[in-house]
């Protein structure tokens, strides 16, 4: 037996079989555990959570963890804090990379393939080779211990830039010929014609600066020193014992890390996915 796809190809059924049930693993691996650290969040002080086997549903499902990782510690400052952070490295990555982006995809000037070179560059210098010479540049600058600091080393990052950098390659010349004929500066090609029309990765590179942003632990932890001032991954790792963990709690912590990265994609996820073939419109 045989059925036919999107594309009109007629597959054999142990085909789309095998296809589904290696979709279903890949999303058991990677959806598994935010469910699982869900469910634990939601059992109460009573419930065996190394039962074996594992009991996936509570049996008496509760919100008092939640309330419990507020009274442990500053949970919505912190959040807040986090929100700032993520806010700003969102603005400006998606100004900064759409206008590098832009310039080094339809500029023409000298030395721009240099340019283009060192962004790629750039991506391979890790993180951690450069944080000690970013900590001092933030010092002499006088802005250690402040939100400013953390923004700053990824306010614009080079993956984003080369993101923008390809899809604007991908619109045809024509059209922005045709509006230079009609009187349009650069900037006016770059606002009207150039931008509204890569709306998906503008979307794409909005969530990956505030995924980045939201989820750094090591940069923050290593500029402030107010508690005041920490980002929500600092203060989660408060939740972690000394000598023991309440698994409930630090569940409940992760749960609340991890939803407005979810709200934030199910916002922006038809640009997402429009992003993928941005910029393929025919001229």
């Amino acid at each position: 037996m045989k059925v036919t796809d999107d594309s009109g190809r007629r597959i054999k059924v142990w085909e789309l079989v095998l296809r589904y049930t290696l979709l279903l693993a890949v999303l058991a691996l990677t959806v598994g555990p935010f469910l699982w650290q869900l469910s634990t969040s939601l059992k109460g002080p009573t419930e065996n959570i190394y039962t074996s086997p594992p009991q996936f549903l509570p049996g008496e499902p509760t919100l008092h963890n939640y309330e419990r990782v507020a009274d442990t510690i500053p949970v919505w400052d912190y959040a807040l804090n986090s929100v700032k952070v993520a806010t700003a490295n969102v603005v400006t990555n998606c100004v900064g990379a759409a206008l590098a982006g832009y310039a080094l995809a339809r500029l023409r000037y000298r030395g721009r393939r240099a340019a283009t070179l060192a962004f790629i560059l750039a991506m391979l210098v890790p993180v951690e080779g450069i944080i000690i010479a970013q900590f001092t540049t933030m010092r002499d600058l006088g802005l250690n211990n402040t939100l400013i600091a953390v923004v700053l080393p990824g306010c614009i990052g080079a993956m984003n830039v080369l993101l923008m950098r390809n899809a604007f390659l991908n619109l045809p010349y024509e059209i922005e010929e045709a509006a230079f004929v009609d009187g349009a500066n650069v900037w006016q090609r770059f606002t009207r014609i150039a931008l509204p029309s890569v709306k998906g990765t503008l979307a794409v590179v909005a969530i990956f600066a505030f995924m980045g942003a939201w989820d750094d632990f090591l940069w923050p932890l290593i500029v402030l020193s107010d508690p005041s001032k920490f980002t929500l991954t600092i203060g989660l790792n408060y939740l972690h014992g000394t000598f023991a963990n309440d698994e409930r709690l630090v569940a409940a912590g992760t749960v609340i890390a991890v939803a407005p990265l979810i709200a934030l994609f199910a916002c922006l996820q038809r640009y997402f996915f429009r992003g993928v073939g941005e910029g393929a419109v025919k001229g």
